[in-house]
């Protein structure tokens, strides 16, 4: 196993297309090509003593959820704990991979296992509907454009070859996909023309067949430079329609949690905190601060820090919104708007996801040791 392993199997848990454009996600620091002689080390923070529990444990690579590196570096020295913490990962040739963003929009990912807790789902089951608050929507590079020509029925074949060749109807195993079907197609052709089918002087009416094929964008040129070779009309009729991305409703930021059973808030909160593992739950009611016993269905969940989703949530009709943190201002207009609001600590809501990673990883990586690191922890401690 190498670490170009480690990053496929990471990217087919949490494809770094599911990042937050804003994000620094996949293998920030390492040699692909380099064995995995050691073990691999999850943590949500690449702290110094993490990173000194990953060198005594001779470790090949960490799996850091925050990104250690997020401002450009303009050198990388001693001289503070960002810089020394790559610099010594570097020498020490460990890798650095993260998740982050992406890991909360997968499926089967933090998102997802938040609402297993609040549900009261079990073994990677949530017992409600559950979707992402903003699906992640994409298109096929090759899928990108619909080309629609018209053409006499024994030209169809020709056509649709020659298109093909020139880099249309690609469609993920597939080549020469297209659609095609019978109409009527009407002219007049001027005293210059030299209509293939009927005459010129006079309203024609011909049976053509609509071709459609869909095409990348960059090969858009070179298709129909290559239809005006093989079309048989002395004016080629093309029509180039954009394609629109088309969403995911189990993939992207956020969730959207409608519960199979109602429960109160005081039910929510010790759910979470028996999922989270963690003595700090806290509660916003709209009903006020001692009216934990309203009962809610439809739930916005987002780890971490999730403020800026929480009027989305709103606009999808959630009555509570569960993340880490918000500030003070965000959680009085969530409450202002009719939605209470759950905290749980930032990393609480993400790194009690660690082992089911390292589960996932072991099963895709055999013969390699994933462990937890030991010195990663919420810097926040309740006293």
């Amino acid at each position: 196993m190498l670490v170009s392993d480690l990053n496929a199997s990471m990217d087919q848990i949490a494809p770094q297309a599911l990042a937050e454009p804003w994000d620094r996600v996949g293998m920030l620091v390492g040699d692909a090509s380099r064995a995995l002689a050691g073990p691999v080390f999850l943590t949500i923070d690449l702290t110094e003593r993490v990173l000194d529990e990953a060198i005594h444990e001779r470790a090949s690579a960490i799996i850091a959820y925050h990104p250690p590196i997020w401002e450009p570096m303009a050198r990388i020295t001693a001289s503070s704990m960002p810089e020394r913490a790559i610099l010594r990962a570097i020498e020490s040739h460990i890798a650095i991979y993260c998740p982050h963003t992406a890991l909360d929009a997968a499926s089967r990912g933090i998102s997802d296992w938040l609402c297993e807790g609040l549900s009261g789902g079990r073994d990677g089951k949530v017992s409600g509907d559950c979707r992402a608050l903003t699906p992640y929507a994409a298109i096929e590079s090759t899928q990108q454009v619909k080309l629609v020509t018209f053409v006499p029925p024994d030209a169809v074949d020709k056509v649709r070859s020659a298109m093909a060749s020139a880099g249309a109807g690609l469609n993920e195993n597939y080549s020469v996909c297209s659609f095609a079907a019978d109409g009527t197609g009407t002219f007049f052709g001027n005293a210059s023309s030299q209509p293939a089918v009927g005459v010129a002087g006079r309203l024609e009416r011909v049976r053509e067949c609509r071709l459609e094929m869909v095409c990348a964008k960059r090969a858009v040129a070179l298709v129909i430079e290559t239809l005006k070779q093989f079309h048989p009309y002395e004016t080629m009729p093309i029509d180039v329609y954009e394609l629109a991305s088309q969403p995911t409703r189990n993939t992207g930021a956020g969730r959207r949690l409608v519960l199979d059973q109602p429960a109160t808030l005081a039910q929510l909160a010790v759910r979470l905190r028996e999922h989270l593992r963690t003595a700090r739950i806290e509660v916003a009611s709209v009903g006020g601060p001692t009216d934990l016993s309203r009962a809610v269905s439809t739930i916005g969940v987002v780890p971490g820090a999730g403020g800026s989703l929480a009027g989305v949530a709103r606009a999808e009709g959630c009555e509570v919104f569960v993340t880490g943190e918000m500030k003070h201002h965000d959680v009085l207009h969530a409450l202002h708007s009719g939605m209470s609001v759950i905290l749980a600590g930032h990393t609480n809501t993400e790194r009690g996801y660690l082992p089911r990673l390292a589960e996932r990883l072991r099963g895709m990586l055999p013969g390699v040791r994933v462990v937890q690191a030991r010195a990663d922890h919420d810097p926040l401690v309740v006293v």
